[in-house]
């Protein structure tokens, strides 16, 4: 493969070759292929599709987060993406900054499973060596007891002089933890929030089920089919945004181990890729290409002992 063929086949599958979604099927195929999104692209990039580069069919001239609210065609993607997540085709996540992060729903439990908390219907406790704040605390309260909930009515409840800017930083630090979801919109009272458990128990109580090393194996045998290919640099530089480098070196190896991936030379680099189907031969039947599910990639990488050292890129010959 050269480079120009992996950029082919990412465009493909980002829908930024002129394909553009329009419809809530076309934005459910697409969240499912690629497994996760940004909303808007970051500066720095970061190496995955954008909702806004799939609404508009290319990755040219892109608004970032802070300036869509200027671009005409921000507004019937943003409405795309809100009816995807009430939907439950998708669920956000809080990770780069201004955008949301996106996460299709077969691949959030293992999201879930990294990222989200163990006792999600217990409210969370402040002190000293706790994660939350006194406010989060009142705010998850607040969101249990009377979501879906606006903001302006959050603000209501709570009292006092609360700032806007505090209380988001509040919901922020709620919803990166996936303790709370954005679940509507609307341009009168903006974002609705609730509990996540209470929005999609099923998810949740499947991630919670999942050990780190399984979830993470499956996010990264995913992400590596999002892309293609990639660098091992690269794939650890992604999930570093919630997860430590060490850990996903640990899921590498475990899936190469297993043989669910595989490096592959790309333009003088040793990236990384899934392994391609197996051709399975039925007796008495045409030969048919089965496709191994993320959770038979991370079971059976968790199944086989991972190598001693941490990958190393091969000599390409």
């Amino acid at each position: 493969m050269t480079e120009q063929e992996l950029q082919d086949l990412r465009r493909e599958k980002w829908h930024v070759n002129g394909k553009a979604i329009r419809t809530l099927d076309d934005a459910h195929e697409f969240i499912e292929s690629v497994g996760f999104c940004l909303m808007f692209p970051v500066r720095p990039a970061v190496q995955v599709p954008t909702f806004m580069g799939a609404w508009t069919g290319k990755d040219e001239n892109l608004p970032l987060a802070q300036f869509a609210f200027a671009d005409p065609r921000a507004k019937d993607a943003t409405e795309l993406m809100v009816r995807t997540l009430r939907a439950r085709y998708a669920y956000e996540a809080n990770l780069f900054g201004d955008t949301p992060f996106l996460v299709a729903a077969s691949v959030f439990p293992f999201f879930y499973g990294v990222v989200g908390d163990r006792n999600p219907r217990q409210v969370p406790k402040s002190g000293p060596r706790s994660d939350y704040s006194p406010l989060a605390v009142h705010t998850f309260q607040a969101i249990q007891k009377d979501g879906p909930i606006s903001k302006s009515r959050l603000k209501e409840i709570l009292g006092g002089e609360l700032s806007t800017a505090a209380l988001d930083r509040t919901l922020a630090e709620l919803w990166s933890k996936l303790r709370i979801t954005r679940v509507d919109y609307n341009e009168d009272e903006g974002a609705s929030w609730d509990v996540l458990f209470r929005w999609s128990p099923e998810p949740v109580r499947e991630g919670m089920g999942l050990s780190m090393a399984e979830a993470l194996t499956a996010l990264v045998s995913k992400y590596l089919d999002c892309v293609v290919a990639a660098e091992q640099s690269e794939v650890e530089e992604f999930f570093s945004n919630f997860i430590g480098r060490s850990r996903v070196r640990e899921a590498i190896n475990a899936l190469l181990s297993a043989r669910e991936l595989q490096f592959i030379h790309i333009g003088g680099r040793a990236m990384i890729q899934v392994t391609p189907p197996r051709v399975v031969p039925p007796p008495r039947a045409p030969r048919e290409v089965r496709s191994r599910t993320l959770r038979e990639r991370a079971r059976d990488a968790q199944r086989k002992p991972a190598v001693q050292k941490p990958a190393e890129n091969p000599q390409k010959e």
